[in-house]
């Protein structure tokens, strides 16, 4: 491993190197850039919402409700699996997404006591705008890479969060740092 004292995230390796030539510091250099990475393009996310009057809770609502084609309806149940958040979270997010007019919220006519969430044109509208903002946005900063590179990082990605599945199981991911 080849490391550069003038890199930061290299210099925390080589400190601990110093001071503790015993313990490997291979993970720093992979691990310590993951979460900075994390760290940035989760604050430009944040700010590219907040400046369009979302947030990532309402991206997410609108965004599986949007990916999940024509009605654009599921169940608050369904809602709260592909959000990966509990059903207490996925009410707090339909009740404020409903007063702003993104989503109407109705019973499910079979009896059963599942409520439905669908998208308003309101909703639709406002999820077409931030999806292409935040998209748009995230390409332009990944723009760093050339295409070749993207591909090998998605690849090698993958492989790292399939590793760590595996060893860690399959508990859904929160906000960084949760």
């Amino acid at each position: 491993m080849q490391l550069d004292s003038g890199d930061p995230v290299d210099a925390i390796a080589l400190a601990w190197t110093r001071e503790r030539p015993q313990t490997s510091v291979a993970s720093i250099g992979i691990v310590t850039r993951l979460w900075h990475a994390a760290k940035l393009l989760g604050d430009d996310r944040t700010r590219l919402l907040r400046e369009a009057g979302a947030d990532t809770a309402t991206l997410d609502l609108l965004s599986t409700l949007r990916r999940s084609g024509e009605p654009y309806l599921m169940t608050t149940r369904e809602l709260a699996e592909a959000t990966m958040v509990t059903k207490g979270a996925i009410t707090q997010r339909v009740d404020r997404a409903e007063r702003e007019g993104l989503v109407a919220r109705s019973p499910r006519q079979d009896g059963s006591r599942a409520v439905d969430v669908r998208l308003t044109e309101a909703g639709h509208a406002t999820v077409e705008g931030l999806v292409d903002a935040v998209l748009g946005r995230e390409i332009e900063l990944l723009d760093c890479l050339s295409e070749a590179e993207r591909d090998q990082l998605t690849a090698l990605l993958r492989t790292l969060v399939d590793g760590l599945h595996a060893r860690l199981g399959t508990r859904a991911p929160g906000q960084v740092g949760d």
